[in-house]
């Protein structure tokens, strides 16, 4: 049994206190993989489909955030990776980078966040790995995250695929991750608490497959660089220009509180819990119905229309009737968020 309240070197040595923590903390949160279970690498079973494969690391400060922490946070991320190319996610590795001194209460309330977002999500947790370095040459405790999935063969979702007339979505309220964050890291007194919008994507993305199949064009999750930054880039890939409509975006009225206050852009700020979907103006509201269905997507909207006009350009019309270039995020704008 551990007989320290406190992550030490000696845990990452490879000997007795490394399985202590394996035995005892890690592995029966994550997995429970037995004892005879435990090999050098995870052996999974032949699959029928393409392979789509990801990887991730989260550094985000502080460990823990209203509405969620690091751990649910690398689980939903890289499951959204996966989901956004259509595929299944199936498995997911670990590793763990621990900080001397770390609290084994914290690393325990992070797996079991882990352990709870891999279960609704669907996913295992098959294969990891742990390291621990001494006080002072991280930061508490760094993730990384890889994933595997299946991708149906008729299926064919990226992001050079938006066409002209398609219609853009996105299924809620942009900027909550990031303004979560910063206000807990700063210890921001808002009138309204900003949760992070942390959260798996992946039953929905079945979802909208399922249903309206080769309509929809494109997925992406717009994380770091936000909403902007992500168009952007699928703007570039499909060669094709985007205009946004600004009174259709939604934002939280804590979060446009927040980004006025200190002087940022929701465009820009990262979401976790966010996709924006680029379909066929046939299946737009089919897809908006169907988003809408699920706890993620309650505050769904039609935000943009592609077009041909000016390949590679992301535009707004603004609530005052503008019309203005977007860019991507130019440097970072809040660090270690995610």
């Amino acid at each position: 049994m551990l007989k320290t309240d406190v992550i030490l070197l000696g845990h990452g040595s490879g000997g007795k206190l490394s399985h202590q923590l394996l035995d005892e903390v890690i592995i029966p949160t994550l997995s429970g993989v037995t004892g005879k279970d435990q090999n050098d690498a995870a052996i999974l079973p032949p699959l029928n489909g393409r392979l789509a494969f990801t990887t991730d690391s989260y550094v985000v400060d502080p460990l823990f955030f209203p509405g969620g922490c690091i751990g649910d946070l690398a689980v939903n991320g890289t499951v959204n990776d996966l989901a956004m190319v259509g595929a299944r996610p199936q498995w997911l590795s670990v590793g763990l980078i621990i900080e001397e001194g770390l609290l084994v209460d914290d690393l325990r309330r992070v797996l079991v966040a882990m352990r709870r977002a891999a279960d609704q999500a669907g996913v295992q947790i098959v294969t990891g790995d742990t390291k621990v370095v001494p006080r002072g040459k991280g930061d508490k405790l760094f993730i990384n995250t890889a994933g595997i999935g299946v991708i149906e063969d008729d299926c064919d979702i990226r992001g050079s695929n938006a066409q002209p007339g398609d219609i853009v979505l996105i299924n809620g309220t942009i900027g909550d991750h990031g303004m979560a964050v910063l206000a807990s890291r700063e210890g921001l007194e808002l009138a309204s608490e900003i949760r992070s919008d942390s959260a798996a994507l992946n039953h929905i993305v079945a979802e909208l497959i399922s249903s309206i199949g080769n309509g929809l064009h494109v997925l992406r999750d717009p994380t770091r660089g936000g909403v902007a930054t992500t168009l952007k880039e699928i703007a570039l890939q499909s060669q094709i220009d985007i205009t946004l409509d600004e009174a259709a975006i939604p934002v939280d009225a804590a979060v446009a509180g927040a980004c006025a206050i200190l002087g940022l852009d929701p465009l820009f700020v990262a979401n976790e819990g966010k996709l924006l979907a680029i379909v066929t103006p046939e299946c737009a509201e089919s897809a908006l119905a169907i988003i809408r269905r699920h706890p993620e997507g309650a505050r769904a909207a039609a935000i943009g229309v592609v077009a041909a006009t000016a390949p590679g350009k992301v535009f707004m019309r603004t609530v005052i009737g503008g019309r203005r270039s977007v860019e991507m995020l130019a440097g970072e704008q809040l660090p270690r968020i995610c």
